[in-house]
């Protein structure tokens, strides 16, 4: 998605208005001393005076994360969709604000069927009737991208069509403009964010966006999750009608279940809860650690439980990819936290996350050894999983190791997926679930093709390394000769010398200046030059009061 940045434009009605609004919101929820710092007051006519102190005392009272939440609800789906996007992204917030952004709520009104109908017909080209049998006018759900109507194809098929809501992309351009502009006015005026760069978060949010505002990438996630599953009969996906499906209109099969969150009815019609967690759990694990592609949002309102104890996943919008090699080192760390080797955890946590800084290895290894101690001398089944995972990250967080979006969201899915897990049966123990998928991991990796495989790919690189050596080195010394090296020096340690270096700079210029301030005064003093003041310059004497005080 294209943002323009904000100049003059930022003055036209096209975004002074919701400006206003933003800016208002900001100043209700106490963030007036950013809007100070950051100079924008301007586009604000009104401010604190708008909120009643009965409300500026309730807000006082909450925290910055919750105030952030509740802000970016009161804004709108832009900022409802990156609270969601950052709700997933440690490696730029703290804990606590990804913990309150999770809780972000996406409900609004629905928008007219009349709007509905001129969408469809315009993005599939053919009247309504042509394609529908039946068109429910009411919308299953609305959210703030677009809402689901079920519907009956002309061939008889029931089916689910999802439409974006009309003018919503407009919407989104206005508002990721102004969040560039603010992003922009914070790294010039709040040293602190020139590291996180919030121009670089803003562009990312963006593409990110685009690509949830095409339906036809969801519709494409949905049918790779489908194939990896096609021979698996404990799992069900959604068809998808591409003959009906555009960027902006989504045509699937509509699935009849019971939530996995609906306990009673799942009781009523005769199904297995510990089957049904046991299938769930064992689902999960195999989208991580034998496919790397993951539905990344498992929450009871995406899953639906068929009859026989099949498992259905909705809402393929957000999905997580994880390579071989995290795999593997997630494994790695899982296995060597069973087997309380604080060592080993150390490493693999440190291969798994990233670091500008090489982390301190003594502290991070006591701070493991403590988290060991602290949980894995007690039955395995007492272990709360997606608990001790979280906690994980909260360490690696305070030793500046930052998590990978995918590895935190295959984190958080597993979570996720345990959690669903002891809904439907208290005793669900999700270690012992996990376990054989982790050997698995690590067994693959001593056979003997996957061992001839990384030999060959070593000595590939190592090759590819050996040839591309003198060509650099060619580019180097070439470099060299037009006097385009540039070697930079860096000095650690010396701040106590430059500052005691300044001192003594600052007192030699203070006395060379005070010197040649008593020396001018006395030549004037001696010169004679009028007016006089019982026979002595004033000049002289005005020099000679400032040297007194």
């Amino acid at each position: 998605m294209h943002i323009r940045k904000i100049g003059i434009i930022g003055k036209t009605y096209r975004h002074i208005q919701r400006y206003r609004q933003i800016l208002t919101v900001l100043f209700k929820y106490g963030f007036g001393d950013l809007v100070h710092t950051l100079k924008i007051e301007q586009y604000l006519e009104i401010g604190l005076q708008m909120i009643s102190r009965k409300r500026r005392e309730k807000i006082e009272t909450l925290s910055r994360a919750e105030r952030v939440r509740m802000a970016m609800e009161e804004l709108g789906p832009t900022f409802i969709k990156m609270g969601q996007i950052l709700s997933t992204r440690p490696d730029l917030l703290p804990v606590e604000f990804i913990q309150e952004l999770g809780k972000l709520q996406d409900h609004v009104p629905p928008f007219e069927y009349a709007q509905v109908k001129d969408i469809i017909e315009r993005e599939l080209g053919v009247p309504l009737g042509q394609l529908f049998k039946d068109f429910e006018e009411t919308p299953l759900a609305s959210a703030s991208i677009g809402q689901v109507h079920r519907a009956r194809l002309v061939d008889g098929d029931v089916v689910v069509v999802k439409v974006q809501r009309p003018g919503i992309r407009k919407t989104i351009e206005v508002d990721l403009e102004i969040m560039l502009h603010l992003a922009t006015l914070m790294e010039r005026h709040l040293k602190a964010m020139e590291i996180h760069r919030p121009t670089r978060i803003v562009e990312e949010f963006a593409r990110t966006l685009e690509k949830e505002l095409d339906y036809t990438i969801e519709a494409a996630h949905t049918e790779r999750f489908a194939m990896q599953f096609i021979d698996d009969t404990t799992v069900y996906v959604p068809k998808i009608y591409r003959e009906a499906t555009t960027s902006r209109v989504l045509t699937m099969e509509y699935v009849s279940g019971i939530k996995a969150s609906e306990i009673a009815r799942l009781d009523e019609a005769g199904l297995d809860r510990r089957e049904i967690a046991r299938r769930g759990f064992d689902l999960i694990m195999k989208q991580v650690f034998v496919h790397g592609f993951f539905h990344a949002d498992p929450h009871p309102g995406n899953i639906f439980i068929l009859p026989g104890n099949v498992i259905c996943y909705l809402d393929f919008g957000m999905m997580g990819r994880i390579g071989r090699k995290s795999r593997e080192h997630f494994a790695d760390l899982i296995m060597n936290i069973v087997r309380r080797d604080e060592l080993k955890v150390t490493d693999a946590l440190v291969r798994l996350t990233i670091s500008d800084e090489e982390p301190n290895h003594n502290a991070l290894e006591r701070d493991v050894a403590e988290f060991i101690n602290q949980h894995f001398y007690r039955p395995l089944k007492e272990l709360d999983l997606g608990k001790l995972l979280h906690q994980l990250l909260e360490m690696a967080a305070n030793h500046r190791l930052t998590v990978p979006p995918d590895l935190f969201l295959m984190i958080k899915a597993l979570s996720t997926a345990e959690g669903v897990g002891r809904v439907l049966d208290p005793d669900f123990d999700a270690t012992e679930r996990a376990a054989p998928f982790v050997r698995r991991i690590q067994l693959q990796r001593l056979h003997p093709k996957r061992v001839a495989e990384d030999i060959y790919d070593s000595g590939s690189d190592f090759l590819h390394l050996i040839k591309e050596i003198p060509g650099e080195l060619r580019e180097i010394l070439k470099q060299a000769r037009q006097g385009r090296v540039k070697i930079e020096f860096e000095h650690r340690g010396l701040e106590p010398m430059l500052s005691t270096h300044d001192r003594i700079s600052n007192r030699l210029a203070f006395a060379i200046v005070l010197a040649s301030l008593i020396i001018g005064s006395s030549l004037i003093v001696l010169s004679g030059i009028p007016p006089k003041w019982h026979g002595i310059p004033v000049i002289g004497l005005a020099l000679a009061a400032v040297l007194y005080y």
